[in-house]
């Protein structure tokens, strides 16, 4: 009985050790599986980077072609309001100016009319006609010859 016994549990150490041999066979075949899925997992990741990285390359490259067509519209655009600001400026002191004579011209009117006696002038006489106001006033080119002062047009 003795041999049987040791002979069965010879035998049992050698399943024992085919199994552990077959299951660590298959445990390193699982892990090189693994190791070679996780490579090729590393390497799409690293594929998807690059095109990604090649994307916002070409992205960048777009957009500075935009901006440099964009900054000389830009610039002429800034120009062009530079310019007509200026315009608008002239005209205002113009229209200022134009004001402040017809004041003056009013007021020299109102003067005469009201010394009319020695004088000859007509009586209600106004260069504030509207008719006259409008055409003077929106007119983009407006003469810039003075008017003649109070003493100078009593000599003649």
């Amino acid at each position: 009985m003795a041999s049987s016994s040791g002979t069965s549990s010879g035998s049992s150490e050698l399943q024992n050790s085919g199994f552990e041999e077959d299951l660590q066979k298959l445990m390193d075949q699982k892990k090189r599986k693994r190791m070679i899925s996780n490579r090729e997992s590393a390497r799409r990741s690293r594929l998807r980077k690059q095109e990604q990285l090649d994307d916002l390359v070409a992205k960048v490259s777009q957009f500075r072609k935009e901006i440099n067509q964009i900054i000389p519209r830009m610039n002429f655009t800034t120009q062009y309001y530079l310019n007509i600001e200026a315009e608008n400026s002239i005209l205002r002191a113009q229209t200022a100016e134009l004001s402040h004579r017809l004041q003056s011209l009013n007021e020299i009117i109102n003067f005469l009319n009201a010394n009319n006696g020695g004088f000859g002038i007509e009586e209600n006489y106004s260069i504030a006609d509207s008719a006259y106001m409008n055409q003077t006033c929106n007119s983009h080119y407006v003469n810039q010859q003075p008017i003649m002062g109070m003493a100078d047009f009593l000599q003649y």
